[in-house]
C-alpha cells in the first residue's frame, strides 16, 4: 500500500484507528539531512509504550490514571526514492487491550477535532453571552445529536480558555491597549484616554466610540452620571455617561473603569470626558450625593447646572427621618430620636419641600418647621447645605427635560449586569459591554422603524403642529399640552397682552378641579408666549397654558423658535466633528456590510442549490475559485484609500515591547461574602420581625404563669 504524502498516510492511519476503536499518535519522523525531505514515520497505538518513572512521583498526592499498556501496533511508511511515495514495511494490528464501542469512538482523543467554522461557531457563542453549556448542545443538536459532533464539551471549554490567553498574550493592560489600537484602526474617531501613576501604572480609564460622540453632540445636554461595582475582575468602579434621545430611550455618551472614587479620579475623569467631547459641556448633569464626584463637577463642569437624585434623597430620608407605624408605634432610627407626634409628617413634609414649592421663601418656611421637629438634625444640616441641587424651586429653572434622578443610569447598570459579571477579565469585559451597549442601540432603530411604519396617535385635530414633525413620544406629549389648553380659562390682566391661565378637570360634565393658575406673557409680533410655569424651559415642550395664549392672540401654527431640534425626527440631521476636527462616521463599514449580507444571501441560495448534484458542486467550487483569485489581484491594487492611508499614518500606534510593559494599577482583592449585603429596609424588617417574636415570646410566658 502507498501514499503520495505523509498526512495522507497519516489520514490513513487516524481514519482507520476511529473505525476500529483505539486512538492513534505519531512516534517519530525522520528526516534527510541532505534535502530535509521525511524519509520515514512510524504511527502507533496511543496504548504504545510504557509510563517512566519519575523522581518527583514520590511528592505526587493522587497519581493519574495509567492509560499505557505497552502495545505493540503500529504501521511504518519509509520513502520510496525512485517516485516520491511512501510505502509501508512494517505493520502490527494485535492489540493487547480492548477497544472501544462503535457509540464511544468518537469520544478518542485523535477522533476530537474542531473545525475553523467550528471554533467560529464557539467564539461568537461565547461573545454573545450564552454559557459553554448550552452552546454545545445548540450544536450537537444542530448535525443531529452528540454521537455526530466531532468535539465533546471539554474541547469546547479548551478552546475558549486557549482562545482567552491568546487574547491576554499582552496582558491585561497590554491587551485593554491593543483593543483600544484596533477600535482606532477600525473607526478613526473612537477616542480613548487613560491616566498613570507615577509608576507608570494605568490607574484610570475613559472612552467613547463615534456613535458616543454623534450621540452626545445631538443629546448631550442633560446627562446622568453614576458608577457601579461588580462588573469586572479588579472590581474597579465602573462608570457611564447617559441621556436622552429624541426617542425618550437611553443613550450612552462615554463610559470609564476608575481605580477609585476620589475628587483627583472624578475631576480627571470629567476632565477626559470634556476633551473627548469638544469642550462641550451639558446644560444640566444629575449624580448620586457623593461629596468628591460633586466637587469634581464644580471644577469642570463650571457652566453647567449640578442636580442630585431625588431617589437617592428620598431613599436617604427614609433612612435618617423617623417615620410612624401603622398601629401608632413610633419607628425610630439610631440617629434620629423624636416624640410621636412630630414622626406623622416628616416625610410626606420632606417630599413637599423637594418637589411641590416653587417659591424659595416658602421652602425656607416649611424646611424650618420641619426641622423643629427633629432633635438630631445631623443628616437634614448636610442636605440641606446643597439645597440648589435638588429643591423645586431651585431646580425649575434648570433645563432638565423632565429628569430628576439617576434612574437612567440606574436603570442601564441593571441592564449592564445580565451581561458583565465580576469574574470578567478586563478583554471579556470590553467585549460584553460592546453587547450591552449594542442592545440600547437596536432599540432606537427599532423605534424609528415603528415610527416610520405607522402614524402617530392622534386623539383630536391638532392644527398647530404637523404629526411628522415630532417623534411619536414627543408628539402625545404636545398633544397632551394642547388638550390640557384647550380646558383652560383665562383672565385677562390690564396690562396689555398679560393673562392668567388655569386649567380645569371636567367631573360630573362642570370643571370643578382647577390647577395651580399661571400668569403667560404674550407678544403677538414676536409669536412669543412666555409663562410662569417654565415648562419650556425645562422641558422644551410648550405648556398648555402658552398653548392657549398664543391661540388668543391668533397664532394657529407654532412658531420656529418653539420647535426644538433635539425632539424632531431630524434630530440626528447634520454632520459632527471630533475633537481632532474630523467628520465623526458612525460606522465606515456600513455599505461593506450591507454588501457582504447580500452576497452571502445571494451565495447561500447558490450552494443550496448546487448541494444536490456532486456536479454542480465542483462547478460552483472552481468558479469560486477562479472569482477568488481575481478579488485578490483586484484588491492588490489598492486596499487602503489615500484618505485612511493618511489617518493610519497619523495614528501612533504602540509597539508590541509597549503594550508588554504595560501595568493596570491592581486594587486589593475584595472578600467575597456568599451573603448579600442587607439594605436598610432588610434591617428594619429583621429588627420588627425579632420584636415580634419577644413578644410573642412573653406573652407565653404570661400564658403559662396563669
Amino acid at each position: 500500500m502507498k501514499f503520495h504524502t505523509v498526512a495522507e498516510a497519516w489520514d490513513f492511519w487516524e481514519y482507520y484507528g476511529g473505525r476500529m476503536g483505539f486512538s492513534v499518535r505519531r512516534r517519530y519522523t525522520n528526516t534527510s539531512k541532505i534535502d530535509g525531505v521525511v524519509t520515514g514515520c512510524k504511527f502507533v497505538c496511543f496504548k504504545e509504550g510504557k509510563k517512566v518513572a519519575d523522581k518527583r512521583d514520590s511528592l505526587t498526592k493522587k497519581e493519574r490514571v495509567e492509560i499505557r499498556t505497552g502495545c505493540m501496533v503500529h504501521m511504518s511508511i519509509t520513502l520510496d526514492r525512485e517516485d516520491g511515495s511512501y510505502e509501508i514495511f512494517q505493520l502490527d494490528l494485535e492489540h493487547n487491550h480492548m477497544l472501544q464501542l462503535p457509540e464511544a469512538r468518537r469520544l478518542l482523543p485523535s477522533q476530537r477535532k474542531i473545525s475553523e467554522i467550528q471554533a467560529f461557531e464557539i467564539e461568537v457563542a461565547d461573545d454573545s453571552g450564552i454559557a459553554p453549556k448550552n452552546a454545545h448542545e445548540f450544536a450537537s443538536r444542530r448535525v443531529g445529536g452528540l454521537g455526530s459532533l466531532s468535539y465533546t464539551r471539554q474541547d469546547h471549554k479548551n478552546h475558549l480558555r486557549t482562545k482567552r490567553q491568546r487574547e491576554l498574550k499582552y496582558g491585561e493592560a497590554g491587551s485593554m491597549l491593543k483593543y483600544f489600537q484596533d477600535k482606532a484602526i477600525e473607526n478613526p474617531s473612537f477616542q480613548h484616554v487613560v491616566q498613570l501613576d507615577c509608576d507608570e501604572q494605568i490607574t484610570n480609564i475613559f472612552w467613547a466610540d463615534a456613535k458616543m460622540i454623534i450621540d452626545y453632540a445631538h443629546f448631550g445636554d442633560v446627562i446622568t452620571f453614576d458608577t457601579t461595582f461588580g462588573t469586572n475582575k479588579e472590581y474597579r468602579p465602573f462608570g457611564v455617561f447617559v441621556g436622552f434621545n429624541h426617542f425618550r430611550e437611553t443613550v450612552i455618551f462615554g463610559a470609564s473603569l476608575l481605580y477609585d472614587e476620589t475628587f483627583d479620579s472624578f475631576k480627571w475623569l470629567f476632565e477626559a470626558f470634556s476633551s473627548v467631547h469638544n469642550q462641550k459641556q451639558p446644560h444640566t448633569i444629575f449624580t448620586d450625593q457623593d461629596s468628591a464626584m460633586g466637587k469634581a463637577i464644580d471644577r469642570v463642569f463650571s457652566e453647567s447646572k449640578h442636580g442630585l437624585c431625588t431617589f437617592h434623597i428620598m431613599q436617604n430620608a427614609i433612612k435618617h427621618l423617623p417615620s410612624k407605624k401603622k398601629d401608632g408605634e413610633i419607628e425610630d432610627t439610631p440617629e434620629e430620636g423624636d416624640d410621636e407626634e412630630n414622626g406623622t409628617s416628616l416625610l410626606k413634609d420632606f417630599s413637599a419641600c423637594m418637589y411641590e414649592y416653587d417659591d424659595p421663601e416658602t421652602f425656607e418656611e416649611a424646611f424650618k418647621v420641619m426641622r423643629s421637629k427633629v432633635k438630631k438634625q445631623t443628616w437634614m444640616d448636610s442636605i440641606y447645605k446643597v439645597k440648589e441641587k435638588w429643591a423645586q424651586c431651585f431646580m425649575r429653572e434648570a433645563f432638565t427635560l423632565g429628569m430628576r434622578s439617576t434612574q437612567l443610569s440606574e436603570s442601564l447598570n441593571n441592564d449592564l449586569k445580565n451581561h458583565l459579571k465580576s469574574d470578567l477579565d478586563i478583554n471579556r469585559f470590553f467585549h460584553h459591554f460592546e453587547r450591552a451597549v449594542e442592545v440600547k442601540r437596536n432599540t432606537e432603530i427599532n423605534s424609528e422603524y415603528e415610527s416610520r411604519k405607522s402614524l402617530p396617535r392622534t386623539l383630536f385635530r391638532i392644527p398647530m403642529v404637523h404629526s411628522k414633525l415630532y417623534t411619536p413620544a414627543i408628539f402625545e406629549a404636545f398633544q397632551a399640552e394642547y388638550g390640557r389648553s384647550m380646558a383652560a380659562c383665562v383672565d385677562k390682566l390690564p396690562a396689555d397682552n398679560e393673562y392668567m391661565v388655569k386649567i380645569g378637570r371636567l367631573v360630573d360634565d362642570k370643571f370643578s378641579i382647577f390647577e395651580e393658575e399661571h400668569k403667560v406673557i404674550g407678544d403677538k409680533n414676536l409669536q412669543t408666549a412666555l409663562c410662569s410655569c417654565g415648562q419650556f424651559e425645562r422641558v422644551a415642550i410648550l405648556c398648555g397654558h402658552a398653548l392657549k395664549v398664543l391661540d388668543l392672540m391668533n397664532i394657529k401654527l407654532l412658531p420656529p423658535h418653539y420647535i426644538v431640534k433635539r425632539w424632531t425626527r431630524e434630530a440626528r440631521a447634520g454632520s459632527i466633528k471630533d475633537c481632532r476636527g474630523r467628520t465623526v462616521v458612525e460606522n465606515p463599514k456600513l455599505e461593506a456590510t450591507i454588501r457582504c449580507s447580500y452576497l452571502s444571501h445571494k451565495f447561500y441560495n447558490l450552494t443550496t442549490l448546487a448541494a444536490n448534484s456532486e456536479e454542480c458542486c465542483i462547478l460552483v467550487e472552481n468558479a469560486l475559485d477562479s472569482a477568488s483569485q481575481m478579488v485578490k489581484e483586484r484588491l492588490g491594487i489598492s486596499t487602503i484609500d489615500p484618505e485612511q492611508r493618511c489617518d493610519a499614518q497619523a495614528t501612533t500606534q504602540p509597539s508590541d515591547e509597549s503594550l508588554i510593559a504595560a501595568r493596570l494599577k491592581k486594587k486589593e482583592a475584595q472578600k467575597k461574602s456568599s451573603k448579600r449585603k442587607m439594605t436598610f429596609l432588610d434591617r428594619q424588617h429583621k429588627i420588627k420581625k425579632e420584636n415580634t417574636i419577644c413578644s410573642q415570646g412573653r406573652k407565653g410566658e404570661h400564658a403559662s404563669s396563669n
